[in-house]
């Protein structure tokens, strides 16, 4: 991020900790596109992406007069957003169905549409192994395979990343995630053989 870019967004952070309406609402319109496409990388509900966006902007109200580096707020929001939908997931996990579910019958799933189980297993390692990658790993790759992407300006104000470095630490990011993904299967593999 250049540097008048950095001092407009702390200065802006600054005056919306001290009060400034209009300030916080520059903020969210700077913000409020990084945000969304953090939360709709975790393919929520409407409902759920709605609710982890409006917790992610009170969480930073509440917690504005605290931020260490505000010229770095796109950051701290994109890393709260995706710990919010995180928690949204696994609450939605946790629920506990009512009565009304078993009195709905369910067909039976057609085998010919049903997706592989391997497939299942390899979606999940995934998961698993990119939620070993460093945090900043895990912000910059959801924000560059969000849906809509948000654009390099956007990344590079969030992130605080120069804009020429967002390509080149993508690629290291993706091969540590392959490498991982490689140990992994190689790993899954030896323990099935006999």
């Amino acid at each position: 991020m250049e540097s008048d870019e950095a001092e407009r967004v702390a200065g802006l952070v600054a005056a919306a900790a001290g009060g400034d309406e209009t300030a916080w609402s520059r903020l969210v319109d700077h913000f409020a596109g990084l945000v969304w496409s953090v939360i709709r990388g975790y393919r929520m509900s409407v409902a759920d992406s709605a609710d982890v966006s409006q917790t992610t902007w009170m969480r930073l109200a509440e917690h504005i007069h605290k931020v260490r580096e505000p010229e770095r707020i796109g950051a701290w929001l994109a890393t709260t957003a995706g710990r919010e939908c995180l928690r949204m997931i696994r609450q939605n996990q946790r629920a506990v169905p009512s009565d009304d579910i078993f009195l709905t019958e369910v067909p039976d799933a057609d085998p010919a549409v049903a997706p592989d189980h391997r497939v299942l297993e390899r979606h999940s390692e995934l998961w698993e192994a990119f939620s070993e990658l460093p945090p900043k790993a895990q912000v910059l790759l959801r924000l560059l395979f969000a849906d809509p992407p948000p654009s390099y300006e956007e990344i590079s104000a969030a992130t605080g990343m120069p804009i020429g470095s967002i390509g080149p630490t993508r690629g290291r990011y993706l091969a540590q995630l392959k490498a991982r993904m490689e140990l992994r299967i190689l790993d899954s593999a030896e323990a099935s053989a006999p």
